[in-house]
């Protein structure tokens, strides 16, 4: 009714009621807004906690997150990342990206920290070592397009991106789902697969 997007909204009510350069408080902010005012598609505090802990346990180096949309994840992993770690995120919408980018660096993250690349995850993918410096990445987390996983999945692979043992976090494979993608992981040979169930976000 505003005219002014939701995700635009959400970000207005963060600025004015998060503590800048507070991480945590940044999240808990967003998880008012959508658990009060109005729904947004973020990771949210519930699965939020499986994302910290296999983050904890992993300790990567070189983070992906494919799916950045407001920045709620991409703040999530920069929290706990190890000193000297670095996280490429990769948003398809230039208009959420400039939401997430403001999101990003009031959470305190700056560029050397989290680099926010904007296009279609199939086109920045085969680029990122060239044009972005990752060589492999540790962990990756996919949060975009659910009929995208598999095909960035293979993307992965075929440019050699993943680091030996690399860790990929995979949302909301079940619903609304990503079955092909399941599929694959699951008979490929290459992974071992887990499914942590979680309730829907907010």
């Amino acid at each position: 009714l505003s005219g002014v997007p939701r995700e635009q909204r959400a970000f207005q009510y963060v600025l004015a009621h998060a503590i800048p350069g507070d991480p945590r408080h940044v999240l808990q902010t967003f998880d008012q807004w959508c658990y009060r005012r109005e729904h947004l598609s973020s990771v949210g505090p519930v699965k939020g906690r499986i994302v910290e802990r296999l983050l904890y346990e992993r300790a990567p180096r070189r983070v992906l997150e494919l799916g950045t949309y407001c920045g709620y994840g991409t703040v999530l992993l920069a929290q706990g990342l190890p000193p000297g770690a670095r996280l490429y995120t990769v948003a398809v919408d230039p208009r959420h990206a400039a939401v997430a980018e403001k999101v990003i660096r009031l959470a305190g993250f700056d560029e050397q920290t989290v680099e926010l690349i904007v296009g279609p995850s199939e086109e920045v993918i085969p680029r990122l070592r060239e044009k972005h410096g990752l060589l492999k990445a540790d962990f990756v987390f996919m949060d975009h397009w659910k009929r995208c996983y598999l095909r960035d999945l293979r993307l992965l692979e075929a440019h050699r991106l993943l680091a030996e043992g690399a860790t990929v976090l995979a949302d909301n494979v079940l619903f609304p789902g990503a079955p092909h993608f399941l599929q694959y992981a699951k008979t490929c040979g290459k992974y071992r697969c887990k499914v942590h169930r979680a309730s829907l976000e907010y």
